[in-house]
């Protein structure tokens, strides 16, 4: 008996001393895991990331921070896609799984929803975030409270082909032209016998012409929670909108045998082949056209010398449960000053384009970024954003029904019952008469912003 428990407590002792031994052998992988459960991890979602095998300027930005934090881990919510992304990222928030930081395309509906976390006291005690403008700040804000955080700024106008002007013998135009010699260039331009068109799209000017010939108006006339459709400024810009368009010269509203003779397949291949001589696009543009198009060109903003600003946004979830480091970390994609630092070393390094102008006003960001960027005209137009417009299309409510979406209950064309862009699209062509529809159409818009704006307070309370 004696021997038969010797012989079982040498097993046994045997048994612990194997499992101390094992432990001991995988104790170095059992910490390992336990310092890798330590990181906090959080998820991103954008619809800029490209894929793994890009490596673009935006997934070398989180490696960045990554490698510089060795507690936080930043990864990708691949159930967020580009191609749904607004889908996508309502159906995660309908399961509770909303990504803790993420691209904002309609600030209203998603503060509305519920969405977003209120960063008003984080962003108070936030230098990176006193150095932007007021005016990017309260696009930034609902109902008073911060709600957003902007994620890249770029400026809307015209770049000029200054070769095309040149051979024509008109004067270059410069930041603050004249609408009357801005459509008298853009006529003077075209030549269709030699494939060059005046502008790309003159519908461009539905949105900017209102707000150029009157400082009280805003993007699409829309300025205080009201439009103005109906009214003088918006007639006005939509009778040269058509005199352009019904003319021959917009390059979009050119006939198909017209556009297959020129070289392009659309508007901006036909600008970077010297075939357009005013293109409207964003400051996005910069570093492709500084690379594809071999002519002398120019960024001119708007005519009327007043700019628009088109900006991006980030939000963090509600339902985060590392709120600070969701800011920090949205920070440094952002307008953060050691961000964007870090974008610009990452760009220079790497021969990537930089398709934000910086947000914040620092001047080393400024004075490092203008090395880097060196399109003629953009930082003249950066400098003149003090009574700038903005596009309402991701901070305004009810403005993509206003603008695009809403149903007209009127038929127009082969449009039973036409949605308020294409009725304007159909006035701008000249198949129907603008003043004719302006009123139910003033009528439609301020009724979809008041509706909307009625709901996203509503549930504020």
């Amino acid at each position: 008996m004696m021997k038969k428990w010797m012989k079982w407590t040498v097993i046994a002792m045997a048994t612990v001393g194997l499992g101390v031994l094992l432990t001991g052998c995988g104790g170095a992988k059992d910490d390992a895991a336990d310092a890798d459960t330590e990181k906090i991890e959080l998820k991103y979602a954008n619809w800029n990331l490209g894929t793994e095998s890009d490596k673009n300027i935006e997934r070398r930005m989180i490696d960045a921070y990554n490698k510089a934090h060795k507690d936080v881990k930043i990864v990708i919510d691949k159930s967020i896609t580009g191609d749904d992304y607004q889908g996508s990222l309502t159906t995660a928030a309908s399961a509770g799984k909303l990504p803790d930081v993420f691209m904002i395309n309609d600030i209203p509906n998603s503060y509305k929803n519920d969405w977003l976390l209120d960063l008003t006291k984080m962003t108070a005690d936030d230098a990176d975030f006193a150095s932007i403008s007021d005016e990017i700040k309260s696009t930034t804000k609902v109902n008073d409270a911060v709600v957003a955080m902007p994620f890249a700024k770029h400026i809307l106008g015209y770049y000029v082909n200054k070769d095309i002007l040149d051979e024509l013998n008109l004067d270059v135009p410069e930041q603050g032209i004249s609408i009357a010699d801005f459509v008298k260039n853009v006529k003077a331009a075209t030549n269709l016998d030699k494939n060059i068109v005046g502008t790309d799209s003159a519908q461009a000017m539905i949105d900017w012409y209102p707000g150029a010939v009157n400082n009280d108006m805003g993007w699409f006339t829309f300025t205080d929670g009201k439009f103005a459709l109906d009214g003088k400024e918006m007639v006005a810009g939509m009778n040269a909108v058509k005199d352009l368009t019904t003319n021959g010269y917009s390059y979009n509203d050119l006939t198909a045998e017209q556009k297959e003779k020129m070289s392009a397949d659309d508007s901006g291949a036909a600008f970077k082949a010297g075939q357009i001589a005013f293109y409207y696009n964003g400051t996005y543009m910069n570093a492709d056209l500084q690379k594809n198009a071999d002519f002398n060109f120019e960024f001119i903003g708007l005519p009327g010398g007043r700019n628009a600003i088109v900006n991006d946004y980030l939000g963090i979830s509600k339902s985060t449960k590392h709120a600070k480091e969701a800011y920090d970390f949205a920070k440094y994609m952002s307008y953060g000053k050691k961000g964007f630092m870090e974008r610009m070393a990452i760009s220079e390094k790497n021969g990537l384009e930089l398709s934000s102008l910086p947000i914040t006003d620092d001047k080393e960001v400024t004075d490092k970024y203008w090395e880097l960027v060196t399109v003629p005209g953009v930082q003249t137009a950066n400098e003149n954003l003090a009574n700038a417009m903005f596009d309402p299309t991701k901070v305004v409510p009810g403005y993509i029904q206003a603008r695009f979406e809403a149903p007209t209950g009127l038929k127009i064309g082969d449009e039973e019952n036409a949605n308020i862009w294409y009725a304007i699209n159909e006035a701008a062509k000249g198949t129907i008469n603008y003043q004719d529809y302006a009123k139910q159409l003033q009528e439609l818009a301020q009724k979809s912003y008041d509706e909307a704006a009625a709901a996203m307070n509503s549930s504020s309370k």
